[in-house]
């Protein structure tokens, strides 16, 4: 938060450096430092860590640790952790306090307040098949385990997400999951038409936006899914006609 007085203030001082100082500059806003102080400057640039390798390092401390730690549950935390090492430790810490040292699947949603991949499934599963009273009732279950329809939606939309990746080999890498929940999102994207999910993934994301305002919500997350769960059969009129 410099400014063009203070930069040019710091280049003096950068040009003639006393023996004993370094300087580190940590910036997300590079291109708003001048180029005379960059040219002298070496340049890391830091990226989000990716989440198997957050699982990886996870990994790691719980093998030096001696505490037992669900694989399936590691990722969750680094989901979690979005891209940040400090934010996954954090959370770590947290859950090993919370399960002794035991780190399940279960533990982890319990703590964390996520929903299981199962609902997805099966809420997709049933859309497919244009089952509404299922969806309705695995919705009515979430609701009862304490989630909003604003987590509901935006988990359903990373889910459609991982099921379009999964559709090509080639993106199939992108898909940052356990190895057992890869298998069954690539066996499910054989099931789901490319364009199921086109139109499913707009009309979440309308939903998403009519939920922000709405007095009732739950009104809202229902008859989405009840258009998601219509959706394959209407696709096929569409086709028919």
């Amino acid at each position: 938060m410099l400014s063009s007085q203070a930069f040019n203030a710091f280049l003096k001082t950068l040009e003639e450096p006393p023996a004993h100082a370094i300087f580190i500059l940590a910036t997300t806003e590079k291109h708003k430092i001048l180029p005379t102080i960059l040219s002298r400057c070496q340049i890391f640039d830091f990226h989000r860590i990716q989440i198997n390798d957050i699982v990886k390092q996870l990994k790691g401390i719980a093998e030096k640790e001696s505490i037992k730690a669900d694989e399936k549950a590691l990722h969750i935390i680094a989901q979690k952790a979005d891209g940040a090492m400090r934010d996954a430790l954090s959370i770590f810490d947290q859950i090993v306090s919370f399960s002794n040292s035991n780190v399940t699947y279960e533990a982890v949603l319990e703590n964390l307040n996520v929903l299981d991949y199962d609902y997805f499934f099966r809420v997709t599963d049933s859309a497919i098949s244009g089952n509404i009273p299922a969806n309705l009732l695995i919705y009515n279950d979430i609701l009862a385990k304490g989630f909003d329809g604003g987590q509901f939606l935006i988990g359903l939309a990373e889910h459609l997400r991982n099921l379009l990746v999964c559709k090509d080999d080639k993106t199939v890498s992108l898909l940052e999951v356990p190895s057992d929940i890869k298998t069954r999102y690539q066996e499910q994207a054989v099931k789901a038409d490319q364009e199921f999910i086109l139109v499913g993934l707009d009309l979440l994301r309308d939903a998403e936006t009519q939920i922000r305002s709405a007095k009732n919500k739950r009104l809202i997350v229902e008859i989405s899914l009840m258009k998601f769960t219509s959706i394959v059969s209407s696709l096929k009129k569409q086709a028919v006609s």
